[in-house]
């Protein structure tokens, strides 16, 4: 492989002997999807991993929006010969070249920046890509799925780590893929680079590698090899950095991305203990989010509701409060190997609808919004932290956005099995606490006699049921329900008339019998292409048998009540979490996280599935069967509707 060596290309791509790979690189997909928040964590992170370590102050990061004229980029025109130049083999890839084209004729393009202070920024620019691991301008600047590791090891562990793909944040958020990072060091040597993302690609008449790099080459007469070395700063103000730290400058900012209220909301979501521990200051254009301001972003309507019984998708308020006003209890946590010591802020509130725990590092920054299994609509809040120890762990578990903990990325199938066990032991220990706040709060206060009380509830649920209990149905409203075997006073009235009419010799008149069932059609869906057409309903309990068995379900639904199938072999089947009350959580289960695989019974084969729903399962003489393997976390008291679509 060879470096271009055109100098007068500001940026460079290696050469290849032909293309291989005609996708854009995956990365740059799954972090566009998480938007300006996934863009704003990455940079802040990547701020506060770099803090000077003798300093007690906090890390203050300045973001900026703003336009400039397309000639003020660096090197952009070598860019847009590129971006010209590229062909696309897949429809993804045609799309996306195609948006890139149609953003290359603006004359102002609108840019964000991520500038830090009180860090210590990139060290040894002037060496270029030299290979040593203490030079980490090298290894930021021309290095993929490596980051620079601390010699400390507790500062290495309190780091956010970024799985190599970091910077990667920052090229989705541009419409051409292009970002620059601006660096001034420790002596004052001020330095700009940048990378590119595209495809592999063919440039007058040479094959070249998807990045490239905003760089100068040199040629190492000592090792006979070029190398590739950063420009000194001499551009635009947009791009220059000239105190010590780091400035990302991300220029065709998407126009999603481009929201100062998005951007603060994330801030706070992702960074509030950060702040409230003075460990961290961002000025986001004219606002300043400090250790003193930061409730007034937090408790202003504009950013986020206030009504507690509203908290259902947003919860860092309520996670605020919990912090500030609860009291903190050890915790301990096992992955069958060692024990890890958590601190658990936990509050207990009725209004509360959903209730979830902040799993936030010791750096201040949360990882995700934790649901607690089979307390998810429990009315409680809660806030973990823990130490340099459990910090480290967490990071081995973390997806590479730092969204979520999850075993799916670990390819040891110990050390998967041991984060499998961790998780599940960290839901079973909140709910510990859960399960104990809920026992002391709803407590009685002596014995009282229940025979009635039962009796008429008993009564009054019976009479409810009959009248709402859902049904399976198919296409054109046709019925597949069994009847309850009741009869109102209304058909009995009818089938003494007819006694009197027979017994008097006159004719008798059938009627049709009226469903004393109310329909209850399912919530409305997003169909895709291929769902198009289907209509999607309830299912009686009465048509649905579930056995659950050591490691594996098995579910019957039987439609054989009806012969309005209208000849249908399949449908597809989703499932809805209910809980005790009978309230439906519509948006609460995936498939994935319980079942490792489904059965067709009748077919043999795996079914496919998409989160809820299971797809084309088989109708042999009016009945379906499946069988469910379980996952190790599966929980057993789970409760469900299904809901049929044909």
């Amino acid at each position: 492989m060879r470096l271009q060596t055109d100098q007068t290309q500001k940026w460079k791509f290696s050469e290849i002997p032909n293309i291989e790979e005609s996708n854009f690189n995956r990365s740059l997909e799954r972090f566009f999807d998480l938007g300006v928040n996934g863009l704003t964590r990455e940079n802040i992170q990547n701020s506060l991993d770099g803090r000077v370590l003798d300093y007690d102050g906090p890390v203050i990061v300045k973001i900026k929006t703003g336009s400039i004229n397309q000639n003020d980029v660096p090197g952009i025109e070598n860019v847009k010969e590129r971006i010209l130049n590229l062909e696309g083999r897949n429809s993804y890839t045609k799309e996306t070249i195609d948006h890139m084209k149609n953003k290359l004729d603006q004359d102002e393009v609108r840019y964000i920046s991520f500038e830090d202070i009180n860090t210590r920024g990139l060290t040894g620019a002037k060496n270029g890509q030299s290979g040593s691991r203490k030079d980490t301008w090298g290894i930021y600047a021309y290095n993929k799925g490596v980051h620079f590791e601390e010699e400390n090891n507790e500062v290495e562990i309190s780091r956010g780590g970024s799985h190599g793909v970091g910077k990667i944040a920052s090229n989705a958020a541009s419409d051409l893929h292009v970002m620059y990072f601006a660096n001034c060091d420790a002596n004052g040597d001020q330095h700009l680079g940048g990378t590119v993302q595209l495809i592999e690609h063919e440039f007058e008449g040479q094959t070249y590698r998807s990045t490239g790099y905003f760089a100068d080459i040199k040629h190492d007469g000592a090792n006979n090899r070029s190398k590739f070395y950063p420009y000194e700063n001499n551009f635009h103000e947009v791009f220059k950095k000239d105190t010590r730290g780091l400035r990302i400058i991300i220029p065709y900012f998407r126009k999603e991305y481009d929201d100062e209220v998005a951007i603060i909301k994330s801030v706070c979501d992702s960074f509030f203990i950060s702040i409230l521990k003075n460990k961290l200051e961002v000025h986001i254009n004219e606002e300043k989010i400090t250790k003193d301001t930061i409730l007034t972003y937090m408790k202003n309507e504009k950013y986020y509701n206030q009504e507690i019984t509203e908290a259902k998708k947003e919860f860092t308020p309520l996670y605020l409060d919990t912090y500030l006003d609860a009291s903190s209890k050890e915790i301990v946590v096992s992955n069958k190997e060692e024990d890890f010591h958590f601190n658990l802020y936990f509050r207990y509130d009725e209004r509360i609808p959903k209730g979830r725990v902040a799993i936030v590092r010791t750096i201040g920054m949360k990882i995700e919004d934790f649901i607690v299994q089979g307390h998810a609509t429990k009315p409680f809040n809660a806030v973990l932290i823990g130490g340099p120890k459990e910090d480290a762990y967490l990071k081995s578990l973390e997806n590479e956005s730092h969204t979520k903990l999850s075993k799916d990325h670990i390819n040891d199938a110990k050390l998967k099995k041991q984060a499998t066990r961790f998780i599940n032991n960290l839901s079973r220990e909140i709910a510990k606490e859960i399960d104990e706040a809920i026992r002391e709060n709803n407590q009685t206060d002596g014995l009282m006699e229940t025979k009635d009380i039962l009796y008429i509830v008993e009564t009054q649920f019976k009479k409810d049921l009959e009248e709402t209990m859902g049904t399976v149905r198919v296409t054109n409203g046709k019925s597949l329900v069994k009847s309850s075997g009741k009869e109102s006073k209304k058909e009995k009235r009818n089938q003494r008339k007819n006694k009197r009419e027979a017994a008097s010799g006159e004719k008798v008149t059938q009627k049709r019998k009226r469903d004393p069932l109310k329909w209850q059609k399912a919530k409305d869906k997003t169909l895709n292409d291929s769902d198009e057409g289907k209509e999607r309903y309830s299912a009686h309990p009465e048509m649905v048998e579930r056995v659950i068995l050591q490691d594996r379900e098995m579910i019957k639904f039987d439609f054989t009540g009806s012969d309005q199938l209208g000849g249908a072999t399949t449908c597809d089947i989703s499932l809805s979490i209910i809980d005790g009350m009978g309230v439906e959580y519509d948006d609460e289960f995936n498939i994935h996280n319980s079942y490792e695989e489904i059965l067709d019974i009748h077919t043999g084969n795996f079914c496919s599935y998409n989160k809820d729903v299971i797809k084309d399962v088989q109708i042999k003489d009016g009945i379906a069967k499946l069988q469910f393997n379980l996952k190790n976390n599966f929980n057993r008291s789970l409760k469900f509707v299904y809901y049929v679509e044909v």
